[in-house]
């Protein structure tokens, strides 16, 4: 017997005025994964977030949370999700351990079974050894790590989580994504919404792109990039001097316009035919002569299958 989805979304349309937000859009959360959202500003992510937290009521459609039906039992709903946005929602004058047991009790444990919740949790984010200092002494990426530990303190079965690494250094980022994978190894399913492209491909087994309240595209990372249909050919010069012309040599392959990174010395383009582009623009960049450190044909990333998909920067 298969297990049912995480999160079902059938027609579900919610609108402001002449805005809709939501425009019939039908998603599927597998469980046992983390589901990744992606979509440009304003394609309907956070108002979906929002009807899955039970924070907002859908104008039509069907939404069922961990086989709950999210409309007409919102109540249940809140016992089996955890919420951790995107600033950090703690207590700086008390401990770690503290802030923890303190939510903990709002879920309804007594003392000493907040207190074994609240130990479970430190263990699980990584911060069993500061977990009674002041969280005022906190880094940020300790402060964000005890916020998502408070949305798991009540054991939920699903996990919500909107941009949780908004405005976190690289190394910090990082640490965060090895917490979630953590969390996703001992059971707990995961919705993600992320401005971070990169963070999908690290983290999600399933990723579904929203545009205008509507799904456009779901599938694992791999499954996006080869529909995407494009390979991509990459040059980095020796000289910086030499990228304009190598990004107007490879316009004329492109499908798009190509992206120059200039501290790399890079220049990237999306291509249809990605051996016989590849061999082209060896030919071209060899008659003009121009020295290059690499060239090369690749993948694209899925910040290029976004920009297919929506025509939206990420």
């Amino acid at each position: 017997m298969s297990t049912p989805p995480t999160i079902e979304a059938r027609g579900l349309r919610k609108h402001y005025g002449d805005v809709h937000a939501l425009a019939g859009l039908d998603l599927v959360a597998p469980a046992g994964q983390v589901t990744a959202i992606l979509g440009p500003n304003g394609a309907g992510k956070t108002t979906f977030v929002k009807a899955v937290a039970t924070l907002l009521r859908p104008d039509a459609g069907e939404l069922h949370v961990a086989g709950i039906d999210a409309i007409a039992r919102p109540d249940l709903v809140r016992r089996v999700i955890g919420l951790a946005g995107q600033n950090a929602a703690v207590e700086p004058a008390l401990t770690g351990r503290e802030n923890l047991i303190m939510v903990a009790r709002l879920f309804g444990h007594g003392t000493r079974a907040a207190r074994a919740a609240a130990q479970v949790v430190l263990d699980e984010i990584g911060l069993s050894d500061d977990a009674d200092r002041p969280v005022k002494g906190y880094s940020g990426g300790m402060r964000r790590r005890l916020d998502l530990g408070a949305s798991l303190v009540g054991a939920p079965r699903v996990l919500l989580l909107d941009e949780p690494t908004t405005g976190l250094d690289p190394r910090t980022r990082i640490e965060l994504w090895e917490s979630i994978r953590s969390l996703v190894r001992g059971g707990t399913d995961v919705l993600l919404t992320t401005q971070y492209l990169e963070e999908a491909d690290q983290l999600a087994d399933h990723i579904v792109i929203v545009d205008h309240g509507r799904v456009i595209a779901t599938g694992t990372p791999t499954e996006l990039k080869t529909r995407a249909g494009l390979d991509v050919v990459e040059v980095r010069v020796r000289r910086g001097s030499d990228l304009a012309v190598v990004t107007e040599i490879l316009a004329a392959l492109g499908t798009e316009p190509p992206h120059t990174d200039e501290p790399a010395r890079r220049v990237a383009v999306p291509v249809q035919d990605g051996t016989r582009a590849l061999t082209e623009a060896v030919r071209l960049l060899g008659e003009r002569e121009i020295p290059l450190d690499d060239v090369g044909l690749r993948r694209p990333t899925l910040d290029e299958v976004f920009l297919t998909l929506t025509g939206a920067p990420s």
